[in-house]
């Protein structure tokens, strides 16, 4: 599981990439498009457990597609992407039925850029060169720049992070603030913050904080909030996080100009000490 240290003005909150020990997850599902590789040799991936196994070395999940993973025995990259940003709904329309295993060429040319084993820099240069290479310069609206810096300043202090506030804060009427947002960001408002909760509430549990302190601090009404909402979102509890003792690495997306009214299309990869979590 991947966190973001200090929430921040996130061009690309909705997607966490870790890589580290392989592992085995029984039957599970969640609401992102995954990205699941072995370094070296394959892996088996497979909806439920009367289908019969997919051999292969990289596959994609479909958001809420109940599915199986071995990949025990070597080292293991998965992405995480919100289903609802412009980078996962790009993923999705290449993945056929549940799960598409990528082709051979494509996972040689993956492993390529990566190495065979994973460090910071060659991650942050697939990310940047392989899944984010298409995507579009965007030019931040002033308004979501405003809406940006109050997220990064409140988030965790404040709970009123409602469409009213935030589109007071930038200036905007609701429905053109919704609209820009959303054409700024590559992700709607809701997912956005959503996401920013999520990796506050995954950075406090990795540093030793109790699910109702995470829950709290992260702005989750309560402990069972932030649980089912690690259940949907990503497949697992929050407890699943704080008791793995295993570490892995993990990246995150993140851009603050000087300038925030412009942004580069290649966003900065902030590397980060993460926990190995399954399932995923």
């Amino acid at each position: 599981m991947l966190v973001h240290t200090i929430p921040g003005a996130l061009v690309w909150p909705a997607a966490m990439i870790v890589w580290g020990p392989g592992f085995t997850t029984a039957g599970h599902r969640h609401h992102c498009v995954q990205l699941v590789m072995a370094m070296r040799g394959t892996l088996l991936i497979r909806c439920r457990s009367n289908d019969q196994w997919m051999k292969c070395g990289a596959a994609l999940v479909r958001p809420d597609a109940a599915h199986e993973v071995d990949a025990r025995d070597t080292t293991v990259l998965i992405g995480f992407v919100d289903s609802e940003s412009e980078l996962g709904a790009a993923l999705s329309e290449s993945i056929e039925g549940d799960i598409s295993c990528i082709s051979e060429a494509q996972v040689a040319r993956w492993r390529a850029a990566l190495g065979r084993t994973p460090t910071e820099t060659r991650v942050e240069r697939w990310v940047t060169t392989q899944l984010l290479h298409r995507r579009r310069p965007v030019r931040i609206h002033p308004g979501v720049s405003l809406v940006l810096r109050h997220l990064r300043e409140k988030l965790g202090i404040s709970d009123d992070f409602s469409l009213k506030t935030l589109a007071g804060i930038s200036g905007l009427s609701q429905s053109r603030f919704m609209h820009v947002f959303t054409e700024s960001m590559g992700t709607p408002l809701r997912p956005y913050v959503l996401w920013l909760r999520l990796q506050r509430a995954c950075c406090d549990l990795m540093a030793g904080a109790s699910v109702t302190v995470a829950a709290h601090s992260a702005g989750f009404s309560d402990a069972a909030h932030l649980t089912r909402t690690f259940r949907r979102m990503l497949g697992m509890t929050p407890t699943d996080l704080a008791l793995r003792k295993r570490m892995s690495r993990g990246v995150t997306l993140d851009r603050i100009d000087s300038h925030p009214e412009r942004i580069n299309p290649t966003p900065t990869i902030r590397v980060v000490a993460a926990t190995r979590t399954a399932p995923v």
